[in-house]
């Protein structure tokens, strides 16, 4: 009869024997009965809390790869063995399992790119790494990255990436990737304007030239932030996160009983607004203070917040879409088709319908509005689309009036009115108006913009990078984001110039991570921006269209924020409590304040869409210092703000461990400036690294 006792138990040669330390096993569970694995990092168990609590590791038996730190992180694999004494199957195996593996791959040289991916994952497969997640036809599904690990240890090239942030494949591909790059962020560039400019009353020459100029930021800002800031593949441009504390001001109580064209005038004081906080942004960088908020910024706390900002504008995504219910929905289904149930569908080996979903969209429905508008499906006899509401004295007219506006898509001339070639200059709308209550309202949200940036680069340096930049790299990134922010407000683009949420997501989407491509983009993009007649055509396109568009971009956005999760325990108790609590009252405590002091008859002289950014001039805090009651109302209306606050005093007062709260691990400074391919991804070009070395808060 065979021993039972596993360390008397006779072997043959070749035969793999438990180590005496892995000899006692956890107690079996549902999760290992029914080949569940969790997708969060460890193996956990459930306790009589409901806490999910990761078992104790030991060091020397796992090394399944920390992506965040660079080093193997210790712990059971996945299936409750050690990952690192199982040994190869056979002699080749372990042949290949010796030979390292190569850390970047030549554009131009690697001749046999599928056979080196192959290889790669052979290899991190026999060292116990993380597969590739796959669903139910088999097909690997790009959710998380997938990387190798060399021989020292250090996470090395992510192998689903076409070209990484120093990959030069050559201009032609260069070109064509980073003019994609933009395209597929389109509607995050142009939206805003659409939005803010109607609101402050001005016209669609004024749109037009709200465009160019921030086409013309972006551009300028993004080779900035390429060459001086963090140095990753980002696109800098106008963030959603500026548009509520925007729509705030705009609607504030001293604006709302101005008659006519209040365009400039408005716009002075957003200016003004503008870069008094972003000012703040570049001395909370620059100073180092960012490198102390680090400590509390996690995934718990940048989840919630960048939620908030998506679901922060439901009041006004349907009702603008409803004015042309058919044109809308056209627009929203054929985005939703494109992105999802086409999404897998490849033209010369790319994913156009999943990255071209909004420009394809809005071009189909564009076009069918324009064939319905020639048709006469939108003409009413006797109507005249051009006549005021309120001259209209036909009740017929004053019917369909709102279909004729909304509908048709040849009631704008910003088009025919547009000037072929327009220079953005800075201060062309004036000399912006400083007023210390909106400055501040603006300072608190430039500390929301760098959390929502500080995910932005820990996700992106993940999918393109050598390793995590170091806190200082961090900090000298939103430093220089703040200094964009602040030549923003001098050229007038209304909002300031960050970090666009949707890089991360355009990233893994197209594969393409190299620096160069996104420097000459933003090139074209300044060009384009002297162009009169293309941001006419853009400040152009239906309001409808618009509308719908910002649901579909909305809905991205908050789905963004909560991927964020995926780099803790989304499991858990403790974080499910958290999110969910931010989430709940950065929606509840704003809907109390917009409802606080308005009786059902008022009659308010905003449209409903606007009633939430009116809170100024009836919140409930009233005390005898009218800036202070305007800063704390408006401040408590935002549901960024509310979610951010609740979410990092929960997070950092709840107990939780580093795995299960899913801390940011970023690159040491001293391990950082002794890896080559680290310096290089990092550094600063033409020695301006060495006018920093005296300043260690802001570099490696």
């Amino acid at each position: 009869m065979a021993n039972s006792d596993p360390s008397k138990r006779s072997t043959r040669p070749g035969q793999w024997t438990p180590a005496p330390e892995s000899a006692a096993m956890p107690p079996s569970t549902w999760a290992k009965r029914t080949g569940f694995r969790p997708k969060f990092s460890g193996e956990t168990n459930a306790s009589n809390s409901g806490q999910i609590i990761s078992q104790p590791k030991s060091r020397e038996v796992d090394t399944t790869p920390d992506l965040e730190a660079g080093r193997p992180r210790l712990g059971p694999s996945s299936n409750g063995e050690p990952a690192s004494v199982k040994p190869p199957a056979n002699k080749e195996r372990e042949k290949e399992q010796k030979q390292p593996v190569k850390k970047r791959r030549d554009s131009n040289a690697d001749k046999k790119p599928r056979e080196n991916v192959q290889s790669a994952m052979a290899a991190v497969a026999e060292e116990g790494s993380q597969r590739p997640v796959r669903n139910q036809e088999g097909d690997a599904v790009d959710v998380l990255q997938r990387t190798v690990v060399d021989d020292d240890g250090f996470v090395s090239r992510h192998t689903n990436m076409k070209y990484e942030l120093r990959d030069t494949p050559g201009v032609v591909p260069i070109g064509l990737y980073g003019f994609q790059h933009y395209l597929s962020m389109l509607g995050s560039l142009i939206l805003i304007p659409l939005v803010i400019v109607p609101a402050m009353g001005g016209t669609y020459e004024d749109t037009a030239n709200v465009i160019s100029t921030t086409l013309f930021m972006t551009g300028v800002t993004t080779l900035l932030h390429t060459s001086f800031g963090s140095r990753l593949p980002l696109i800098q441009g106008p963030s959603f996160v500026y548009l509520a504390p925007a729509l705030a001001i705009i609607n504030s109580p001293e604006f709302l009983q101005l008659n006519g064209n209040n365009f400039k005038h408005i716009m002075k004081e957003l200016q003004g607004a503008v870069i008094i906080g972003s000012a703040f942004q570049a001395f909370l960088g620059y100073s180092g203070l960012m490198t102390i908020l680090l400590r509390v910024i996690n995934p718990v706390v940048v989840s919630p917040t960048i939620a908030a900002v998506g679901l922060s504008f439901y009041s006004y995504g349907f009702s603008r879409l409803g004015a042309c219910v058919e044109i809308g929905a056209m627009q929203i289904l054929l985005v939703v088709i494109f992105s999802l149930y086409l999404r897998k569908v490849s033209v010369l080996d790319h994913r156009v319908f999943l990255i071209y979903a909004v420009p394809l969209g809005l071009a189909i429905t564009w076009g069918t509005a324009f064939l319905l508008t020639e048709a006469g499906v939108y003409n009413y006899k006797g109507c005249d689309v051009n006549v005021p509401s309120s001259n209209i004295i036909s009740d017929h007219c004053r019917k369909h009036v709102s279909r004729m506006k909304y509908c048709r898509v040849d009631t704008s001339d910003a088009l025919r009115s547009s000037p072929w070639f327009r220079f953005p200059y800075p201060l062309q709308w004036g000399m912006p108006v400083f007023h210390w209550k909106m400055a501040l309202v603006m300072c608190v949200v430039s500390i929301i913009s760098s959390v929502d940036s500080v995910g932005s680069y820990h996700a992106s340096s993940l999918l393109v990078a050598s390793r995590p930049p170091t806190p200082g790299i961090v900090s000298r990134g939103i430093g220089l984001e703040g200094l964009s922010s602040v030549l923003a407000g001098l050229w007038g683009t209304g909002t300031g110039s960050t970090t666009l949420t949707e890089n991360v997501h355009t990233i893994a989407v197209t594969k393409m991570g190299s620096r160069r491509a996104i420097e000459l983009g933003a090139c074209v993009l300044i060009i384009l921006s002297l162009i009169g007649k293309v941001e006419g055509f853009i400040a152009s396109i239906p309001e409808v269209m618009v509308a719908a568009l910002l649901c579909f971009t909305w809905a991205m956005l908050t789905a963004l924020g909560l991927s964020n999760l995926r780099y803790s325990e989304a499991g858990s108790s403790r974080n499910i409590i958290i999110v969910g609590l931010s989430l709940f009252f950065s929606l509840s405590i704003p809907a109390y304040l917009q409802q606080y002091g308005v009786s059902p008859n008022t009659n308010l002289s905003v449209p409903s869409y606007f009633q939430p950014y009116i809170v100024a001039s009836h919140g409930p805090i009233r005390t005898k210092f009218g800036g202070l009651n305007y800063v704390l109302n408006t401040l408590l209306s935002l549901n960024m703000v509310i979610a951010f606050v609740v979410a990092v005093i929960l997070d950092n007062t709840v107990p939780g461990s580093r795995l299960e709260r899913g801390v940011y691990v970023w690159s040491a400074p001293e391990v950082a400036r002794r890896e080559p391919a680290v310096c290089k991804d990092y550094e600063l070009p033409y020695r301006v690294g060495r006018v920093f070395k005296w300043v260690k808060w802001v570099g490696m």
